[in-house]
Order: structure tokens, then sequence, then C-alpha cells
């Protein structure tokens, strides 16, 4: 009976482990289309940032401009969060209204 409770201290274990090892929530980081911010501020973000090349940021930016919005990447949940922070930081910088926000991916 000792050696049936010990396998099953065992197989709990083993499911504990496996639940620490799920992988992370990921979501995507989206840029909002508005009317100051130049074209040319956006795709700069783009390479400095989210270190796209210049043709694939040039095609969010296109995707920004004209859909009013544009997806740039999936990420976990902390480094999508930096990523929209250090977007905001620099367009206020700049003063320019650039928005970027998380949606579940």
């Amino acid at each position: 009976m000792a050696e049936n409770s010990k396998n099953n201290n065992q197989g709990d274990l083993l499911e504990d482990i496996r639940d620490e090892l799920k992988e992370p929530e990921m979501w995507r980081v989206v840029l909002l289309n508005d009317d100051y911010t130049p074209r040319d501020f956006v795709v700069e973000i783009l390479v400095s940032i989210f270190h796209k090349q210049p043709i694939e940021a040039t095609k969010i930016m296109l995707d920004v401009h004209k859909k009013g919005r544009g997806m740039v990447g999936i990420y976990p949940f902390d480094i999508g969060r930096t990523k929209v922070a250090q977007v905001t930081q620099l367009a206020r910088e700049r003063e320019y209204p650039l928005k970027s926000i998380l949606e579940k991916a």
C-alpha cells in the first residue's frame, strides 16, 4: 500500500512539472494609425524597435496607413509590453501621437 501511494505522489509530481512547462501566452503588437505621425517615423520605429528590414517595415507602415492598424509581431506578454512602452516613449520624445496596443494572439 505504501508503494501505491508513492507512485501516486510521483504521478502528481510529473503532472505538476508538465503544468509548469506550459508555453507562455502570446500577444500581438499592433500599431494604430493617426493623422500626424510621419510615415518615415513609423518605418524608423519598425526598424529600430522591432528589428524589421526596411522593405517589411514599409509594408507594415502602409497597412497602418491604409487599414488604420498594422500587426507588427507576436510576442510573450512581457516582451510585447516592453515594445509598446518603447514605441510610446520614442513617439512622445518626438511629439508624435503614435500608439501601439497589445491584443491576445
